[in-house]
């Protein structure tokens, strides 16, 4: 239950502005139709997200503990130095797609918006710490929805009200603490 918890935590906090979010609100500006933008972000969450998870599973297998705990420690500090690095948003990643309908346009481009993303990275991280492949993904795409699917029906009031830089410092703290934790672990990650 702690890698559901941490996991849904740490990808609604790191989505907080993140050029997915962006995306979302642009397709939800650009179409005006929630249920299926929703959904696709969903379905775009669940697929990317279980990749990046079996990633995460299969580097806990295949590396030590000793190296594990390294490049997690440092991969969770790198998130955090990440999180400070404001992103933007191309709009290109929209033009294009709209023939496949509201619900193929936002799977397409939210899926290929979060290739390397913050939060697929992060889940790749998370999955190869705890070793719960299921619950670190069901996590992250909790995490995604919280994050996303209130911009899609609230839009531009929601984004104005949260203060972004604030929530950026916070989820860099974390990473920050994460990396700290698994560095100095005397168990290793992966074997929590």
């Amino acid at each position: 239950m702690e890698a559901f918890l941490v996991s849904t935590g740490i990808v609604a906090l790191a989505e907080m502005g993140d050029k997915t979010q962006l995306l979302s609100l642009v397709l939800a500006a650009r179409f005006r139709k929630p249920w299926p933008i929703v959904l696709g972000i969903f379905v775009a969450t669940v697929v990317n997200h279980g990749l990046a998870g079996a990633v995460g599973s299969w580097v806990n297998a295949m590396i030590g503990p000793d190296a594990m705990r390294w490049i997690l420690g440092l991969s969770f500090i790198a998130m955090a130095v990440w999180m400070l690095i404001p992103d933007k948003f191309e709009d290109d990643e929209v033009a294009g797609h709209s023939r496949w309908g509201v619900f193929g346009t936002t799977v397409v481009a939210f899926f290929l918006a979060e290739m390397g993303d913050k939060t697929q990275i992060a889940t790749v991280m998370l999955a190869a710490q705890y070793n719960a492949y299921l619950w670190v993904v069901l996590g992250t795409t909790l995490g995604m929805m919280l994050a996303n699917a209130p911009v899609v029906w609230l839009g531009d009031k929601l984004v104005k009200k949260v203060p972004i830089r604030l929530v950026h410092v916070i989820s860099a703290l974390i990473f920050l603490v994460l990396g700290v934790v698994a560095l100095f672990a005397t168990g290793g990650p992966g074997l929590a």
